[in-house]
C-alpha cells in the first residue's frame, strides 16, 4: 500500500521520515504538544487522523504519530510505521479508571503491562487466546523515568474496547446486562484502565518483532509526555 511518491497510503510517510522510536497519541492535535518536547521537530505529514512529527531526543531521530480513535486506525498506523522503519512504540493518552486501586488519589496515571483484547481488530491477526502483552524493557523504562521525575504511575492491565458509549452509557444499549457484567469482571480482575488502542499496539508489535507499552494519564498530559520522552532517552542509551 505505497502510493506513487513512495509514501505509505494512510500515514503519508516514507522510509527515513520517522525514527525507530515513535510516540502514539490518539489525538492528532496532541502530536503538537508531544513534538514540542523534541529538538528540531518538523511536521512530516498529516493525512486523515494520522499526523506525524519527527525530531530528536539526545541526538537520535524520534517521531510522534497520531493513531486516531480505536484499534482499526491504530493498526493501520502501526503497520505503516513499521514498514517505514520504526520498531519501538509508546502509546501516550488518557484512560478511564476501572478497578478500585486505580482511584488512589496520588496516582498520575498507569503504565500498561498488558491489555484485555475486548475489541474486534486483533482477531483478524491471531486467535483471541494470544496475549496482548507490553514489552518488559519498555515498561521498565517508563517506570524508571516516572520514578526519576518523582511522579506516581502504577503498573497494570488496560481494557481495550471498541465502544466509548458502551462504557459510559451502557444502559442505553440493548446489551446493557452483558456490558455491566463484563465491566464488573474487569474491575474484580484488577484491570486498571480502559481505553481503545493498546491491544492493537501490543499484539501487532509482538507479531512483527517490535516492542511497545503505553502510559495513560489521569490528568496532567504534560507529565505523561515528559515520562514517555525520558523513557525513550533511557532506551536510546541502553540500545
Amino acid at each position: 500500500m505505497i502510493n506513487t511518491t513512495d509514501k505509505m497510503y494512510h500515514i503519508q510517510c516514507a522510509k527515513g521520515d520517522v525514527g525507530r522510536y515513535v510516540l502514539l497519541p490518539g489525538d492528532p492535535f496532541r502530536t503538537d504538544l508531544i513534538a514540542s518536547f523534541f529538538d528540531d521537530a518538523r511536521l512530516v505529514a498529516h493525512n486523515r487522523e494520522h499526523k506525524t512529527w519527527t525530531g530528536y531526543l539526545d541526538g537520535v531521530k524520534v517521531s510522534v504519530t497520531s493513531t486516531g480513535m480505536g484499534c482499526p486506525s491504530t493498526a493501520i498506523a502501526l503497520e505503516e510505521l513499521i514498514k517505514c522503519g520504526a520498531d519501538t512504540f509508546i502509546r501516550v493518552g488518557t484512560a478511564g479508571k476501572v478497578c478500585d486501586a486505580a482511584f488512589a488519589p496520588e496516582l498520575d496515571g498507569v503504565i500498561n503491562t498488558a491489555a484485555v483484547r475486548d475489541e474486534g481488530t486483533t482477531i483478524h491477526y491471531i486467535p483471541i487466546e494470544y496475549p496482548a502483552v507490553a514489552d518488559r524493557h519498555v515498561v521498565d523504562a517508563l517506570a524508571r523515568a516516572a520514578a526519576n521525575l518523582g511522579y506516581h504511575y502504577a503498573e497494570g492491565i488496560t481494557q481495550s474496547k471498541d465502544s466509548f458509549y458502551g462504557q459510559h452509557e451502557p444502559d442505553n444499549m440493548p446489551a446493557a446486562a452483558r456490558l455491566h457484567e463484563r465491566w464488573e469482571a474487569w474491575r474484580k480482575g484488577n484491570v486498571m484502565t480502559s481505553e481503545m488502542e493498546a491491544a492493537a499496539i501490543f499484539v501487532i508489535s509482538s507479531i512483527r518483532g517490535c516492542r511497545a507499552s503505553s502510559i495513560m494519564s489521569f490528568g496532567d498530559m504534560e507529565k505523561t509526555v515528559r515520562v514517555a520522552c525520558d523513557a525513550i532517552r533511557l532506551l536510546i542509551k541502553e540500545d
